[in-house]
């Protein structure tokens, strides 16, 4: 199999990205912990916010297994193609 198409982040850029996350992540619940109103405001901010960390986590993983899903199909019609042009061609 050919490996060359195969693109991977480096280790910096997932750790940047790791760390990212907690600090966003952090600073979201001390925002809710902190935040005035009382503990029912408190409990639905932290239940939107987890709600919409996970939907993003979904999202992402969804577009992202979408996009490999056309790569894919796009290189079964491109052997297709160069199959049927090598026939034609001998």
């Amino acid at each position: 199999m050919d490996n060359s198409h195969i693109q991977s982040n480096s280790a910096s850029w997932i750790f940047f990205i790791k760390v990212s996350f907690s600090i966003a992540l952090i600073a979201m619940g001390i925002g809710i912990i902190f935040m005035p109103g009382g503990l029912v405001i408190q409990g639905y901010f932290a239940i939107c916010s987890l709600f919409l960390v996970s939907a993003t986590i979904t999202l992402s993983k969804t577009l992202r297994d979408e996009h490999e899903s056309q790569r894919l199909i796009s290189k079964i019609n491109e052997a297709k193609t160069n199959k049927i042009l090598n026939e034609f061609s001998d």
